[in-house]
């Protein structure tokens, strides 16, 4: 089922609930769709696309959250809060720390990288095989470490 038919049907499901919290995620995510759909590219929106769909409005929700908390805005941090935990239920399962390093290591030797020189190399492809399983911070900051 693609992203769009899943959330449609999740979106009468949350109307028929009163799901308000629900329902403004959902409704985010419906509105990129259409917004994809519609910006004139021609492009089809495939799994991949999805995702990064959802990933760039969780880092949106993400990057609003933290501005309110600095600022303390409780009130608005908490709608921020619960929109991302409606957006990551469309997202894959993320891996844990420990198994991103093992992956990232396993990159590195088959890359043959040996400093921060090659960097570049290993994001490209850690970021590649692991498309939406991780997030991009988290990624850079293990490939630094395991570089270093």
């Amino acid at each position: 089922m693609s992203l769009e038919a899943k959330i449609m049907s999740d979106m009468k499901e949350a109307m028929k609930a009163k799901d308000s919290v629900a329902l403004r995620g959902i409704r985010a995510i419906k509105a990129a769709i259409v917004l994809t759909k519609t910006d004139g590219s021609g492009k089809e929106l495939d799994e991949a696309g999805e995702i990064k769909l959802v990933q760039k409005l969780v880092k949106q929700r993400q990057d609003s959250l933290d501005i309110f908390e600095k600022q303390n805005r409780e009130d608005l941090a908490v709608i921020e809060r619960e929109e991302i935990a409606v957006l990551k239920k469309y997202l894959p399962e993320q891996l844990d720390e420990a198994a991103l390093k093992e992956v990232i290591s396993e990159i590195v030797s088959t890359t043959g990288a040996s400093g921060m020189k090659d960097m570049g190399k290993v994001m490209g492809m850690a970021n590649q095989k692991l498309a939406g399983k991780a997030d991009g911070k988290t990624i850079a900051s293990i490939v630094k470490e395991l570089l270093a």
